[in-house]
């Protein structure tokens, strides 16, 4: 059975089950995969506030926890449908207290996944990424994509806080106006994919599960886009039942 550790933001572990049930391979009810969801953001500390220092609690911990739920209740293989949770100082600790707790579970890294995926589609290609501040500043993108020969374009530090207000702002951020997504957000968005194609980005990932809500077509001033949460959702379902697997669209 799937699990899904929600609530990382709370529309993205919604998302991610619908993209499971997009990306699998059925004609019936019937046919779909088991999917429990998770959704408790009100026991997960902000991951990048986290990483950013302003937030003392490590959000692995009650991760691990909800992981561990989820184990009980007859989940197998794991999604956690969050790019930043999956920075070293967060993911290490899930992995620790699972350890710790003699779990079985198989719990997928979603931007790995997303990194192989980009090698085996777009292999050679150079990759711009928009994801959040504490994202970014890890250099958790960077590191995963050069460790599978792939070379990383970020925005720079000007049009990193544009994109990262649009993920985070109050006032017109995609946290705060997800449905639907405010102008302002779309627009700055749109821009930081073209400063990445000026850069020579020749594929985009959307490395916040909050940008696909806001960025929803397949490609973007001619540049293929990525989205990391369907990425995990089909690595989910190969996980538990390859057969069910919808191929990729040439």
């Amino acid at each position: 059975m799937i699990g899904i550790v929600g609530g990382v933001g709370p529309l993205a572990g919604v998302d991610i089950v619908k993209k499971i049930i997009e990306e699998t391979n059925a004609r019936r009810d019937q046919d779909h995969l088991p999917v429990l969801l998770s959704s408790q953001a009100h026991r997960i500390a902000d991951r990048t506030d986290y990483l950013l220092g302003k937030e003392p609690i490590n959000p692995g911990i009650a991760i691990s926890e909800i992981a561990l739920e989820l184990e009980k209740a007859g989940a197998t293989v794991l999604g956690i449908p969050c790019n930043t949770a999956h920075s070293p100082r967060i993911f290490e600790v899930i992995q620790e207290e699972l350890l710790k707790n003699n779990s079985k579970v198989n719990v997928l890294h979603m931007v790995d996944e997303t990194a192989k995926f980009i090698q085996a589609n777009y292999p050679d290609a150079t990759v711009g990424v928009l994801s959040t501040n504490g994202t970014r500043n890890t250099g958790l993108y960077k590191q995963v994509l050069e460790k599978h020969g792939l070379k990383c374009i970020e925005p720079n530090d000007a049009l990193q806080n544009k994109v990262h207000a649009a993920i985070y702002d109050e006032g017109y951020g995609i946290k705060a106006f997800s449905s639907p997504v405010t102008n302002r957000a779309h627009d700055e968005l749109l821009a930081a994919i073209q400063e990445l194609k000026s850069k020579s980005a020749q594929v985009i990932i959307l490395g916040c599960t909050e940008l696909p809500l806001a960025l929803r077509e397949k490609s973007y001033y001619g540049l293929p886009v990525i989205d990391p949460n369907r990425i995990l959702a089909r690595a989910l379902i190969e996980a538990i039942n390859p057969s069910k697997l919808i191929p990729v669209a040439e």
